[in-house]
């Protein structure tokens, strides 16, 4: 007897009999129960195979894997940091020299240290705070295009852009000091009280020793895991970097650990278009006052200096 039954993987089964005369009647099966029970078996057997197909399920040794390349992915997810958005309240108006293409500014004793920038025009100031006075003033030779600067120990450190060249003065005297060099450009500088924190125009931030002005660290600035670059000013506030992106109205916090951005401000409309002259140009200049926790901030010839407050938009 020859009995065909469709198999797991679709192919015939066969179970055969012990003769042809198997083929007729009761008393031609001897062992009815064995083919029964190889009918069972193929049964079972397809549709257990058929449940597993359906359900998607795994075979046993691949669980481990499975899970770990769950595990690894809700790694990488949680790994893209959260960047915060804020937004600012204008808590107090001030003057700003219209004239002054501003690439750095301190606050300090009270008053307001400036570095402003063009060859020609480039100067280190010292501002009264309410009404933007010059009360002292130093140019830079023609042949510099200043930029960023910052005051640490005393001394007050000043950038160029294209001349690989930086000053050191007094604070009291604006004495020239000393010079030193860097390679690259130099666009905005501040400090964390030890070293100096110098932007370039790219995603890269440098610290610097203040005493040598070796590199002793670098970091990539990265926003959403990608490269920001065009950072410009800098200002050190409360345990991070704010960097004015260049040609925006955005001003970015960045931890000095890592380089990862924390947030974002979003200075949009902070100078009103009737305030705009034909030499108007971009947001540039962050000041922060660590005793009486005020923020300010101005632009490349802006006639107005803003004090703000921050909030999480």
């Amino acid at each position: 007897m020859n009995l065909v039954q469709a198999g797991t993987g679709g192919s015939p089964v066969r179970v055969r009999g012990t003769n042809a005369a198997d083929t007729d009647g009761p008393s031609a099966r001897p062992y009815p129960w064995r083919t029964w029970l190889v009918f069972g078996l193929i049964a079972l057997t397809g549709c257990e195979r058929k449940s597993t197909a359906l359900s998607g399920a795994t075979p046993a040794s691949n669980p481990p894997a499975a899970a770990a390349s769950a595990g690894a992915g809700a790694s990488a997810v949680a790994a893209v940091p959260v960047v915060a958005t804020y937004g600012y309240q204008v808590v107090d108006v001030r003057p700003h020299d219209p004239e002054a293409f501003t690439q750095g500014l301190v606050f300090l004793q009270g008053v307001l240290f400036e570095s402003t920038g063009l060859n020609g025009h480039s100067s280190l100031r010292r501002v009264d705070l309410q009404t933007g006075r010059v009360l002292q003033k130093i140019d830079v030779s023609a042949q510099y295009f200043a930029e960023g600067m910052t005051i640490l120990d005393g001394k007050i450190y000043q950038l160029t852009w294209q001349s690989q060249k930086g000053f050191v003065y007094d604070l009291e005297t604006f004495a020239l000091k000393r010079e030193f060099t860097y390679t690259g450009e130099g666009w905005g500088l501040t400090t964390d009280g030890h070293s100096l924190i110098m932007s370039d125009g790219t995603n890269q931030i440098r610290f610097l020793d203040p005493a040598t002005f070796r590199v002793t660290r670098t970091i990539q600035v990265l926003d959403h895991g990608a490269p920001l670059p065009r950072l410009n000013e800098l200002e050190y506030v409360k345990g991070e970097i704010y960097a004015n992106i260049w040609q925006t109205q955005s001003v970015a916090r960045i931890n000095p650990a890592d380089g990862t951005v924390t947030g974002m401000i979003d200075f949009s409309g902070l100078l009103a278009p009737s305030d705009y002259r034909t030499n108007t140009d971009v947001l540039n200049g962050i000041a922060y006052d660590p005793a009486g926790d005020r923020l300010f901030v101005t632009g490349k010839n802006w006639p107005k200096l803003f004090e703000v407050r921050l909030h999480p938009k």
